[in-house]
């Protein structure tokens, strides 16, 4: 089978691999759309923690927001799971330790991530082995192109989650990408008034079309009562003005990651009684996820810009995006198709 492995530091190829086995507790998938996200041009670049901390190596086979197929079973797996549109979580525990027997796998020490630790081959390839209780079913409503995005559809709802805002009240979300934007959908389907906070002008427009209340940069950022702020940015300057910038005893989530440490005044969350929560993984909110895109309740299909092949990823994470893509962040990936000549 064809798969994209990185090779070293910004180095790529599309390769012809052994295509994998299911093995005990496994199923292998047909991968039918993966989505290309920031973290896997920070593994590109060589910038990934993982990878010098020995969580992961080179060659490494990227991809985890994924769906597909099952096309084939191990042992001891249900075989009434072939044939049935899945995705899953990207976080794989141990199984033994206390995090994982309390529901918390995807903060275990030991755990693999797909795609991107302890070398769990990714699904930027035709096919992957993953653990079957790591599957999720999605039902025929939700189409490849939402289900590749219910990882970060999970992430966003447990962000949003953590915020506790309700029906009329008003959220700010810092960074309008693939989880900032999900963020605002979900909370604008839960009644909340949304209002995001950016730095390009088409991100911004895009927001808008969205359907936002507002559309900022900081400069623009109008004086109203924030009574949630999430933090989707990868700016080291974020998560200190979120907490200056939400209402006194309510809520900041942080969700997003800057290659640089980050530098928040405690005092600042003591003397306006603020609590802070941050989000890793989209594991516990998955299933909310596919609910959510089943309902109809939230689309998150026009974050899609562009569906390429595998011959294009390299490409995209060396940032280069396709003259034909349209305005959402996210591009996905078809490992099926073939680059058109």
């Amino acid at each position: 089978m064809r798969a994209f492995v990185l090779t070293g530091p910004g180095e790529s190829r599309v390769l012809e691999v052994d295509p994998p086995v299911a093995g005990p507790g496994q199923v292998v998938v047909d991968i039918a759309r993966v989505g290309v996200c920031g973290t896997d041009a920070e593994v590109f670049s060589g910038e990934m923690e993982y990878l010098h901390n020995g969580l992961a190596s080179y060659p490494l086979r990227l991809g985890h927001e994924w769906c597909g197929t099952v096309s084939a079973v191990g042992e001891g797996v249900d075989p009434s799971w072939v044939g049935r549109r899945t995705t899953g979580d990207t976080q794989l525990g141990c199984g033994r330790c206390h995090r994982c027997r309390s529901g918390r796998q995807h903060v275990c020490e030991d755990r693999h991530e797909i795609g991107l630790r302890r070398g769990f081959d990714g699904a930027l390839a035709e096919q992957m082995a993953v653990p079957v209780s790591a599957l999720l079913a999605l039902p025929d409503s939700v189409d490849d192109a939402a289900g590749a995005l219910v990882e970060p559809g999970g992430n966003a709802l447990r962000a949003v989650r953590a915020a506790e805002v309700g029906r009329g009240e008003r959220l700010l979300v810092i960074g309008p990408g693939t989880i900032g934007l999900l963020a605002a959908r979900i909370a604008m389907a839960q009644g909340c008034e949304v209002h995001v906070l950016g730095v390009t002008p088409s991100s911004l427009a895009f927001a808008t079309d969205l359907g936002v209340s507002g559309s900022w940069r900081f400069e623009d950022l109008p004086d109203l009562r924030w009574d949630a702020v999430i933090d989707a940015s990868n700016h080291p300057s974020s998560p200190a003005l979120a907490a200056q910038l939400v209402d006194a005893g309510r809520r900041l989530v942080y969700i997003g990651l800057s290659e640089t440490p980050s530098l928040i005044d405690t005092r600042v969350l003591a003397m306006k009684d603020l609590t802070a929560v941050g989000v890793l993984s989209a594991s516990p909110g998955l299933a909310g996820a596919i609910d959510l895109y089943a309902s109809g309740a939230v689309d998150p299909r026009p974050l899609v810009a562009a569906t390429l092949c595998l011959d294009d990823v390299d490409g995209v994470l060396r940032g280069h995006r396709p003259q034909h893509a349209g305005p959402g962040p996210k591009i996905h990936v078809d490992p099926r198709a073939r680059r058109q000549t």
